[in-house]
Order: structure tokens, then C-alpha cells, then sequence
């Protein structure tokens, strides 16, 4: 495979998230997620490999963050041999990363398909306490569907209290 086709995927893995002024510097998540999108990964080569291979002095600085494409194919030369048991082999790694499509958005935001204000009034979704403050037609009780009224607590502050109307009356 051409350089140029790699170049191609890893630019396109560079600026995935980055916008339009995305320069073509890979960072370590970016790295990864270009194994996990092309399903590079097996038992033998895991994303901590990828973690560990990315931080290697071989591939860049320590004070470094982000790679360019010649320590890039430096990291691939190192991921080949950890997968394949030979740096001979990134040809292999590059053809399958060539091959693959570029970055996938998984796990996006699905809307959903009824409006949000009937999702959240939708009173036979409520549970609990909320559920008792609304009858079976869905229409709100109002300070009864609210407020727990028990006749003894309307009679005094005191619940239990048993000598009502009993403060001004002598024995």
C-alpha cells in the first residue's frame, strides 16, 4: 500500500472531532479508536498495548502528546510486531487499516421520534408518588394529588393529640 492512502486514513482519524482547522497530529484516544473502529484488536493485541506503544520513547517525547505520520508508522511498526509477532509484517497491519473505512461516530444521540413534551407528560410512564397526583385520565388531582390529608392532622397541629377543645374548660 502508498503512503499516500495511510496518510489519508490517519488525517481523517486526526481531524475526526477536531473540526475544520484540525492539524494532522494524532493524540493517544485518536490512536486507539483507529484499532477499535477497524476491529484490529484481539486477545493477543489489546488497547492497552496500543496505550502502551503509543507512549514509548521509539514512537515520540515523553513531553509530547500527539504524533505525526512518521512516528506513526514508527507506532504501526511496533503494533505489527506485538500483533503479529514481526515488524516485517505492517504491511499486513497498514493493507487491513487501508482497507477499513474512516472513523465511525458509534454511539451517537438518537432523537427520538415523539415529541419531548409528550414523553415527559405522559402520565401513565410516572411512578411512584408522582403517579397518585394524577386520575386514570391522566388529569392532575390538584393540592389532593399532592398534599397526604388525614381528618385527625386537620384537627391540630398534634396528630395524637387527644384533649381537643379541652384548654379553656375546667374540671
Amino acid at each position: 500500500m502508498s503512503d499516500a492512502a495511510l496518510q489519508t486514513v490517519f488525517k481523517s482519524f486526526c481531524a475526526f472531532g477536531g473540526g475544520k482547522d484540525a492539524q494532522p497530529l494524532m493524540d493517544n484516544a485518536k490512536f486507539g479508536k483507529l484499532f477499535r473502529d477497524l476491529k484490529l484488536y484481539d486477545k493477543k493485541f489489546t488497547s492497552t498495548d496500543t496505550d502502551i506503544i503509543f507512549s514509548r520513547p521509539e514512537v515520540k517525547a515523553k513531553s509530547e502528546r500527539k504524533i505525526n505520520f512518521d512516528q506513526f508508522k514508527k507506532a504501526l511498526e511496533l503494533c505489527a510486531e506485538k500483533k503479529y509477532g514481526n515488524k516485517s509484517d505492517v504491511g499486513k497491519l497498514i493493507e487491513k487499516i487501508c482497507a477499513g473505512k474512516g472513523p465511525a461516530a458509534v454511539g451517537a444521540t438518537k432523537v427520538a421520534k415523539v415529541g419531548g413534551v409528550d414523553r415527559l407528560t405522559d402520565t401513565s410512564k410516572y411512578t411512584g408518588s408522582h403517579k397518585e397526583r394524577f386520575d386514570e385520565s391522566g388529569k392532575g388531582k390538584g393540592i389532593e394529588g399532592r398534599v397526604d390529608r388525614d381528618d385527625k392532622a386537620a384537627e391540630g397541629y398534634v396528630g395524637g393529640y387527644k384533649g381537643k377543645d379541652t384548654y379553656d374548660k375546667k374540671n
